[in-house]
C-alpha cells in the first residue's frame, strides 16, 4: 500500500484508485454511530428474484438521499436525509474531494449476512464510491473482471474505516464482502455514492 491522500493508504490495484483509512473515525466516534445508525435507519428486508423464486437479501438494507436508484432489480425510492447521514456525508466529501446525493446502507446482522461479487458500474451511477464501516471486522476482497493473472486483493474493514473507491476501479474490479463462519457482531457499511441523470 502506498500512501496518497491524507490518512489513506493507496491499494495496490493496476487500472482502479483505491484508498483506505483504518481508523478515519476514533472509535468512540464509531461506537456512538453505530449505535444511533441501528436504532435511526429504517432497516428493510428486501427481496429479489433469482432462479424464478423470490430470496431474501443475505443483509438488511436502505436508501437515503436526492434521487432514486435500482440495482439488482430493486428499485429504491429514496428517503429524505438523517440529520446523522448528513453528517457523516460531509465528513466524507471532505475527505474524498466527491460529492455525493445518496447513500445505501447494509446492516449485516452475523457472519452469514454477506455481498456476493458484483461491481457498481450502472450508467446512473457517478465512479466515485466512498465506503464507511462502523461495527464487527470483516474481510473484504477485489478480482479484477478481466485479468486472471492478477491476486484476489484482500482487506479487513475495521470499525471506523473509510474505503474510496474512485476512477476506474467499478470498470475493472470486482468487490465482495463473503460469509464468515466464525461468530461475529453486527456491522453497519455506508456508501456514499452519486446518481446522475
Amino acid at each position: 500500500m502506498a500512501n496518497n491522500k491524507q490518512g489513506f493508504s493507496q491499494l495496490d490495484m493496476p487500472e482502479a484508485e483505491v484508498y483506505y483509512a483504518p481508523h478515519f473515525f476514533s472509535k468512540t466516534e464509531s461506537n456512538l454511530y453505530l449505535e444511533r445508525l441501528t436504532e435511526e435507519v429504517a432497516w428493510q428486508q428486501e427481496e429479489i428474484k433469482m432462479f424464478g423464486k423470490q430470496l431474501a437479501l443475505p443483509r438488511l438494507t436502505a436508501w437515503y438521499g436526492d434521487k432514486g436508484y435500482t440495482y439488482s432489480g430493486l428499485y429504491n425510492a429514496p428517503q429524505p436525509w438523517l440529520p446523522i447521514l448528513l453528517e457523516l456525508k460531509e465528513r466524507v466529501e471532505a475527505a474524498s474531494g466527491d460529492k455525493y446525493n445518496s447513500v445505501l446502507l447494509n446492516y449485516y446482522r452475523h457472519g452469514q449476512d454477506s455481498m456476493g461479487w458484483h461491481a457498481d458500474d450502472e450508467k446512473t451511477l457517478a465512479p466515485g464510491i466512498a465506503s464507511i464501516s462502523f461495527g464487527a471486522e470483516r474481510g473484504f476482497a477485489f478480482r479484477h473482471r478481466q485479468r486472471k493473472d492478477l491476486p484476489t486483493v484482500r482487506l479487513t474493514l475495521q470499525h471506523g474505516s473509510l474505503l474510496l473507491m474512485q476512477g476506474a476501479t467499478q470498470q475493472h474490479w470486482h468487490h465482495q464482502l463473503p460469509k464468515t463462519n466464525r461468530p461475529i457482531a453486527p456491522r453497519i457499511n455506508l456508501t456514499f455514492r452519486t446518481i446522475v441523470g
